[in-house]
């Protein structure tokens, strides 16, 4: 047998199988989940706690709720984290609620993220809304 017989087998079975599409775009969702609660936890929010809605719903993956100690840390916290999202290559992330500040939504695609003052929170009360008797999993404090 000649070297030009043996190579391609060697060659084919030393390539690497692709990447699944389906693989890929979790990983991808993965780590925009840990940049989130990285973000979060740098800028020292409050209360965080992210819960898994895979097959509740189809508006996102995950919700991350937290909660800043005044209008201007919620602010400055959901201005950072919508930065940090566009600069990891994850696109723009949506902003709604900045002006008041009381609750900050961040819609980043497969992750939606509310960012309160603690008495608007405990308000609202979106853990208990989405949890459907779930546990709550708590992401970083």
């Amino acid at each position: 047998m000649n070297q030009a017989q043996s190579q391609p087998a060697a060659a084919g079975a030393a390539a690497p199988a692709p990447a699944s599409p389906v693989s890929s775009a979790a990983a991808e969702q993965d780590s925009l989940h840990a940049l989130v609660l990285n973000s979060l936890d740098d800028d020292q929010a409050q209360d965080v706690v992210s819960i898994p809605l895979e097959g509740k719903t189809a508006i996102a993956d995950h919700m991350v709720i937290a909660s800043g100690r005044s209008t201007r840390q919620v602010t400055a916290m959901a201005q950072k984290l919508t930065e940090r999202i566009k600069k990891a290559g994850f696109g723009n992330a949506r902003i709604e609620g900045l002006p008041a500040a009381d609750w900050v939504l961040v819609d980043a695609g497969d992750i939606v993220v509310h960012i309160f003052r603690p008495e608007v929170r405990s308000f609202y009360n979106l853990e208990r809304m989405w949890a459907f008797g779930d546990s709550v999993a708590v992401g970083a404090a």
